[in-house]
């Protein structure tokens, strides 16, 4: 048994019927040629039957304010095995995905499900996991998933993912000396970081507020259809994007990566938006999640946020992007002056007030940011489950009152791979966007393949 930790507490809090606090991910396989027709049952009938015992978080279940283990752990709540109804349209597996994603986990039993989905054209099977965020941040759960498949087509005995051990299973059963240590260890760094906290806060408000504009607020979101209160229901899409277009676009036009995907998902925005007649006259404003994460530990949110300026009002693509660089240059360039504990101390400072009003509720339509869009890098070389090869793998997060829609991307092998997860009441037709971002996508690829290419230029 051990208590739960305050940001443990927090995403408990926040779950509602309408509020479901879980983040997930979807793995897509392709049966191999050679496998018999009985290779999904076999392969879940394997799982049931493994030996393997499950670790924690798998293991725990909520007593009071306390992580318990469960001793009465049933498999069979938690791993699920079914089929989809012909023709097993990737559209009737977006379906299944966005029920299963608004259903709330069952709090008398350890916070997660796993599902096997078979019956999908192309011969292909799926895997949907769902995690509560108390028990593990989204990203972080991707990764225990990715642990249990193998990077060896051939390798037939695999761990199941709620069996496999890592850092925080192992954090989980240090000795309390090495805790007591690390607590000290904690406190002492926040009280060194205090200086620096300090002076950048003097920076940002004596230079940078009100003055300079590519600084980013938490004051300047505009009122979008973005920020409204959320129902139970859920909505996701995702697709796959060939991560080569995007190099050529950043190469000829001299910016990152991370700036084209901010500058395209800004262009898809503006459209859908507009499409909707409710483009706001000010700018969006995304909240952009950063690591500053020293290890490749799965566990913990060591994380921080840079607010981007996505330049909605703007028509010219180009002008978006340019807008879209200064303003994450802006937060990037004050980060690189501190170390992970200042820069973690100096976002509670500054967007404290943010985070409680989206904690608390109290002003839904009054946000600090109108969206989330979240990149992090995922596996580049193919990963196979029982010889099955891994095809593709969607993220799915959450949506929060205030926060109707949430932009999540990996990577996997050349692709980038895009999860929306939305409130299908406050944003119809949501899966449009994916149209849009292949739009914009083609917009800047006529633009570098034009005689006439403006190229940026790194902005100090």
């Amino acid at each position: 048994m051990r208590p739960l930790h305050p940001i443990d507490f927090i995403f408990l809090s926040l779950e509602k019927r309408q509020q479901p606090m879980h983040v997930g991910g979807l793995f897509l396989f392709q049966i191999p040629d050679n496998a018999p027709a009985s290779f999904i049952q076999e392969l879940v009938s394997d799982i049931r039957q493994s030996k393997s015992v499950p670790i924690p978080p798998f293991n725990n279940y909520l007593n009071g304010l306390f992580w318990d283990e469960d001793e009465h752990f049933d498999l069979d709540h938690h791993f699920r095995h079914i089929a989809l109804p012909k023709p097993g349209r990737i559209r009737e597996l977006l379906t299944y995905i966005s029920q299963e994603h608004s259903a709330l986990i069952d709090r008398a039993k350890p916070l997660w499900t796993c599902h096997i989905i078979e019956g999908i054209e192309g011969n292909r099977f799926a895997m949907y996991f769902k995690i509560h965020h108390a028990m593990v941040d989204g990203i972080a759960g991707m990764r225990l998933v990715e642990k249990s498949l193998s990077h060896d087509p051939n390798a037939k005995s695999i761990v199941p993912p709620w069996c496999v051990e890592g850092p925080r299973a192992k954090r989980l059963k240090a000795p309390k000396v090495s805790k007591v240590k690390g607590i000290l260890a904690t406190i002492k760094g926040q009280l060194e970081s205090t200086p620096r906290v300090m002076y950048e806060l003097s920076q940002t408000v004596l230079k940078d507020m009100g003055r300079n504009p590519d600084y980013v607020s938490s004051f300047q979101a505009p009122s979008s259809i973005l920020n409204q209160r959320v129902s139970a229901a859920r909505r996701f899409a995702a697709q796959s994007f060939e991560f080569s277009r995007l190099r050529h676009i950043s190469k000829s036009l001299g910016v990152t990566i991370n700036d084209i995907v901010l500058a395209i998902c800004a262009g898809a925005l503006r459209e859908y938006l507009i499409s909707q007649n409710a483009l706001p006259k000010k700018p969006l404003i995304a909240m952009v999640p950063a690591s500053v994460r020293s290890d490749d530990a799965e566990f913990s949110n060591r994380i921080t946020m840079i607010l981007a300026n996505l330049g909605t009002h703007k028509d010219d693509p180009l002008e978006r992007l340019k807008i879209v660089r200064r303003s994450v240059l802006n937060a990037k360039e004050r980060f690189k002056r501190m170390n992970a504990s200042q820069i973690l101390n100096y976002s509670a400072f500054i967007y404290g007030a943010a985070g409680l009003n989206i904690a608390s509720g109290l002003m839904p339509k009054r946000q600090a940011f109108n969206l989330v869009i979240s990149n992090v890098p995922g596996p580049q070389e193919p990963l196979y489950w029982n010889g099955a090869r891994l095809e593709a793998l969607y993220p799915a997060s959450i949506v929060l009152d205030g926060q109707a829609l949430n932009i999540t991307m990996t990577s996997y092998l050349d692709k980038l791979e895009v999860g929306l997860t939305a409130c299908r009441n406050a944003l119809p037709k949501m899966q449009n966007l994916l149209g849009h971002l292949e739009d914009e996508i083609q917009r800047f690829e006529k633009i570098v393949d034009g005689e006439q290419t403006p190229k940026l230029v790194a902005v100090s």
